[in-house]
């Protein structure tokens, strides 16, 4: 990932998904189809969980959640995971395969473990044995950025010592043909922020975290969580305020809760999905606060938009940027909008990045921004 990122590379291909026929673009990720469950996990076995899988064997992931339960305990570690339509992809296979005479579903169809929200939350505590709170959060695409606020709440409260975090999304036919339907998805591949841009690029994606009370001694370049702000806009059920009302709230708010001002950021990772609307208003309000002095892109140029796994795929963008001190160009976009006057990446810049701004914004007005931090310049919950 860190590769493409530094390159502003695109992992989108034309969209040849299952039995889906759309003139469209789509982030799918390889071998997922390959994934085996174990078999005391049979019953969860589905798309969305298979690619939970492969997230959580990452990058010594799965190692470092079980060192951290010898740290916590099984039951003061929590499971705050963000899905929008987690494991849809089962239900819509098992409805081509009712009985012809009673339109049942097949026996071996489980909705409660793979299907239902809270089915990924669920696999990732089985997976690792634990027995504290687990929680699926589901507020379409800010669901996943959103986990990463209820957890440092149930940490700051006391109920649990440390939590996994995340979120996963795979591709199903409900949400390609649902997106088609609303008229947002592109025949090209998208094009965030772009004068021309003209819909989404549907994807998936499986991002863990772990959040974790800092040590006494931190290591320099450890990425914290220093803020976390959400609002509620509720001014349509698909579209944005057209000014970016809640998203101008959200990001206050998590300014507010680092204790920050809008000069302290080094980078913003827009939500950015290239859609005329929602960018034009995630525009509006990220220039009114920030003017053109703060660098940015969004990176589903490159990934598509993973919907419920975005906020917590892109704060591992934000947490490479802040370790590897480069600013993502943006995968697509050829000629940024001028009607936006802010200080868009276009190609990859190398730079000291200290703080990292992440926004993440669902139907409804559901918004949520996050700040990151390094270690070395600031004080916060941990990540890794």
């Amino acid at each position: 990932m860190r590769a493409a990122l530094e390159t502003a590379a695109s992992g989108l291909r034309h969209c040849d998904f299952e039995t889906v026929r759309l003139d469209t673009w789509i982030g799918a990720v390889a071998g997922v189809d390959e994934v085996r469950l174990p078999v005391e996990l049979a019953r969860h076995d589905c798309r969305n969980h298979r690619l939970a899988l492969l997230g959580l064997r990452a990058d010594g992931f799965d190692e470092a959640v079980r060192a951290a339960i010898g740290k916590v305990g099984k039951r003061r570690l929590g499971v705050i995971l963000g899905t929008s339509t987690a494991g849809i992809l089962q239900t819509e296979l098992a409805y081509r395969r009712r009985d012809p005479q009673t339109g049942a579903l097949p026996a071996d169809f489980i909705y409660p473990t793979t299907h239902n929200t809270y089915s990924v939350a669920g696999f990732v505590r089985e997976h690792f044995g634990l027995e504290g709170p687990a929680v699926a959060v589901s507020t379409a695409c800010s669901s996943s950025a959103k986990v990463f606020a209820a957890a440092a709440r149930m940490i700051e409260s006391g109920l649990i010592d440390a939590a996994l975090v995340g979120g996963v999304d795979s591709l199903c036919l409900t949400t390609l043909y649902g997106f088609s339907s609303l008229e947002l998805t592109s025949p090209q591949p998208c094009r965030p922020y772009d004068a021309n841009r003209n819909g989404i690029s549907v994807g998936e994606g499986a991002a863990f975290a772990l959040l974790e009370k800092p040590p006494a001694s931190l290591d320099a370049e450890a990425v914290l969580l220093l803020g976390a702000g959400e609002s509620s806009d509720a001014y349509h059920m698909s579209a944005p305020h057209p000014e970016g009302l809640g998203a101008r709230l959200a990001m206050e708010a998590a300014l507010k809760d680092a204790e920050l001002a809008a000069g302290d950021i080094d980078y913003i990772n827009l939500h950015g999905t290239a859609t005329p609307s929602n960018d034009a208003a995630e525009g509006k309000a990220v220039a009114a606060l920030f003017g053109d002095r703060v660098p940015m892109s969004s990176t589903k140029g490159a990934t598509g938009h993973t919907l419920g796994a975005a906020g917590a795929v892109e704060a591992v963008v934000c947490a490479l940027a802040l370790r590897h001190g480069f600013l993502p160009g943006s995968a697509g976009t050829a000629t940024p909008d001028p009607a936006m006057p802010i200080d868009y990446l276009l190609a990859t810049r190398r730079g000291d990045v200290r703080r990292a701004l992440s926004n993440s914004f669902g139907f409804g007005g559901s918004n949520c921004s996050l700040v990151f931090g390094r270690a070395s310049r600031t004080t916060g919950s941990i990540i890794e």
